[in-house]
C-alpha cells in the first residue's frame, strides 16, 4: 500500500480529503482513505476490473475503491489536487508559458459505450450530435520539460497562486501561454478566436497552405504526454460508462505525472 501511496503523496492528498463523521451507532469499522486511494491507483495503472482488487494486500474491498473514486470526485478532491501539484511546480520556477502545444488522441471505449454530455459542459445531454463510441483527450502542454497537462488553454488545471509568468508589465502575473503550437486539426476559425480573445497566440498549421511538420519541435511535448498517460492501462480504453469517473481517472494519472515531474526537478 505504501508503494502505491508514498508519504509525500499522501501528505498532499489528506488534507483535502472531505470528514468523514464518525457513525453514533457504530458498526463496521470504516477503511481507511489510504488503502482506498491504493486500490484506485492500483487499478489506474493496470487496469484490473474492481472485483479483482487484492483486499488481503490493499487493505479495502475494490467496491469501497470504486464509491470513493466517485465520492471525492464529486467533492472536488481530485481537482484540488492537480492544482496543488501545479502549484509546487510554479512555486519552483518549473512552469514556463512562453509557449504551449495542443493535440488529441482518439480513445476507444467498451462495446455499447456511448458518449454522454461533456465534463466541461460544452455539449449537453439533449444536443443533437451523432452517437460515437469513445472519445478524444486533448492535452495542452508548455514548452518546458517541467510543465503541466492541460485540455484547453484556460482550463480548470492551471495554479491558484504562484509566480505567474511576468510580461515587465504592472498587474496580475500572466496564467496562460503566450503562444499555442497546433496542427491542422485546429485550423477553424474559432480556435484562432479563441485563442485571440485570450490574448494567446495562435500558431496554427492552415490547411492546403502549410505543412504540419514544422510543428514537430514543439507539439513533440504534447505527443510525449499523451504517451504517458497511456502507460496507465485504465486510460488506454475507457471503460468506465461514467463520464465523472473517467475523468477522475484522468485527473489522478495527470496527479502522478505532475509528482514524477516534482521528484526530477524540485528539491
Amino acid at each position: 500500500m505504501y508503494a502505491l501511496v508514498p508519504d509525500d503523496l499522501w501528505a498532499v492528498i489528506e488534507p483535502l480529503l472531505p470528514f468523514e463523521p464518525e457513525k453514533p451507532k457504530g458498526g463496521r469499522p470504516r477503511a481507511s482513505d489510504r488503502a482506498a486511494l491504493a486500490g484506485i491507483i492500483l487499478v489506474l495503472r493496470t487496469g484490473m476490473q474492481w472485483k479483482h482488487l487484492p483486499r488481503s494486500e490493499i487493505g479495502c474491498s475494490g467496491k469501497t475503491s470504486w464509491w470513493r473514486l466517485g465520492t471525492w470526485q464529486a467533492a472536488s478532491v481530485w481537482a484540488a489536487l492537480h492544482h496543488a501539484m501545479l502549484e509546487r511546480l510554479q512555486d519552483a520556477d518549473a512552469l514556463n508559458w512562453s509557449r504551449a502545444a495542443l493535440d488529441s488522441a482518439s480513445l476507444p471505449a467498451k462495446k455499447g459505450l456511448r458518449d454522454g454530455p461533456e465534463p466541461d459542459g460544452s455539449r449537453q445531454a439533449g444536443d443533437e450530435a451523432p452517437p460515437r463510441r469513445g472519445r478524444q483527450r486533448h492535452a495542452a502542454r508548455t514548452e518546458a520539460d517541467r510543465g503541466q497537462l492541460q485540455r484547453q488553454p484556460d482550463a480548470g488545471g492551471y495554479p491558484r497562486r504562484g509566480p505567474g509568468v511576468r510580461t515587465g508589465r504592472r498587474g496580475r502575473p500572466r496564467r496562460r501561454p503566450d503562444k499555442l503550437h497546433a496542427d491542422k486539426g485546429y485550423d477553424h476559425r474559432r480556435c484562432r478566436g479563441e485563442c485571440r480573445a485570450r490574448s494567446i497566440t495562435p500558431r496554427i498549421a492552415r490547411r492546403g497552405i502549410e505543412s504540419s511538420e514544422h510543428l514537430g519541435r514543439h507539439r513533440w511535448i504534447v505527443e510525449r504526454t499523451l504517451a504517458w498517460l497511456a502507460r496507465f492501462r485504465r486510460l488506454t480504453i475507457r471503460y468506465e460508462r461514467r463520464v465523472d469517473l473517467h475523468l477522475a481517472f484522468t485527473r489522478l494519472a495527470c496527479v502522478l505525472i505532475c509528482r514524477a515531474q516534482i521528484n526530477r526537478f524540485c528539491p
